[in-house]
C-alpha cells in the first residue's frame, strides 16, 4: 500500500485573506506557516504514510523530508486534481488531502480518515459548520473529483452518490477546526495556551 498526504496551500501573499481585518500581512504570513508547521508535523507522525505532499506556488522553506508539488493551476480544485494526479503517477495508490490551517490537527485523526477511505472508498471531514471539507480521502487513480469551496461538503457528497460510492463523514474535533474568519482566529486565542505558538506575535 503507498499513502500519500497532499497539502495545498495558497503563496504567502495570498493565504487568509478573510483575517485581514484583525492581522496584518506579515501576521497572517506567521499564521499560515505556524498552522502548516503543525499539520505537517502531525503527518510526519503518521506511520501509515509512504510520503507527505505541499501544493503551493511558493516552496521557500518547506522542511525536509516534503515533496514539493507545484501549484500551476488558476483554481483551487484544479490544482488538487492535478496534484493527485501526479501523486498517482509516483505510484501513490490512496490519497488524503488534508488543510493546511488545522492548528488542532491529531495524528489519530489522520488515522482514522485514512482507515475509513480504505474500507469504504472515500472519507470526508467537514468543517465544524457542517458545510465545507477540510479533508478528502480517496483511492488512486480516482473517479471522484476534488469539489473543495464554499458548501463543498455537499458537492462532495452528491458525487459520491453519482459514482455509487460510499463517503464515511468523519466528525473530529482537530479535522473540524480551521482558522478562516475573525472568529476562527477568536476561538482559538481563547484556548489555554495550549495553541499559544500558532497565535501571530
Amino acid at each position: 500500500m503507498s499513502y500519500w498526504a497532499l497539502v495545498p496551500v495558497k503563496a504567502r501573499t495570498a493565504g487568509k485573506q478573510r483575517l485581514a481585518a484583525v492581522l496584518d500581512e506579515a501576521a497572517r504570513a506567521r499564521l499560515v506557516r505556524a498552522m502548516l508547521a503543525h499539520v505537517l508535523q502531525v503527518l510526519h507522525g503518521c506511520p501509515q504514510l509512504s510520503g507527505i505532499a505541499v501544493l503551493t506556488p511558493d516552496p521557500q522553506a518547506l522542511p525536509a523530508g516534503v515533496v514539493w508539488l507545484a501549484d500551476a493551476a488558476g483554481d483551487m480544485n484544479g490544482a488538487v486534481q492535478a496534484g493527485l494526479t501526479a501523486l498517482a503517477a509516483r505510484g501513490a495508490r490512496h490519497a488524503a488531502v488534508i488543510s493546511a490551517d488545522l492548528p488542532r490537527l491529531r495524528a489519530s485523526e489522520v488515522q482514522a480518515l485514512l482507515a475509513a477511505a480504505l474500507e469504504d472508498g472515500v472519507a470526508l471531514a467537514s468543517d465544524r459548520h457542517g458545510s465545507g471539507t477540510n479533508a478528502l480521502a480517496l483511492s488512486l487513480p480516482a473517479r471522484f473529483r476534488p469539489q473543495f469551496g464554499a458548501g463543498s461538503l455537499a458537492r462532495h457528497l452528491a458525487q459520491a452518490r453519482e459514482l455509487s460510492l460510499t463517503a464515511t463523514q468523519i466528525c473530529l474535533p482537530g479535522l473540524q477546526f480551521d482558522i478562516d474568519e475573525p472568529e476562527d482566529l477568536a476561538l482559538l486565542q481563547q484556548q489555554d495556551g495550549a495553541y499559544a505558538d500558532f497565535l501571530p506575535r
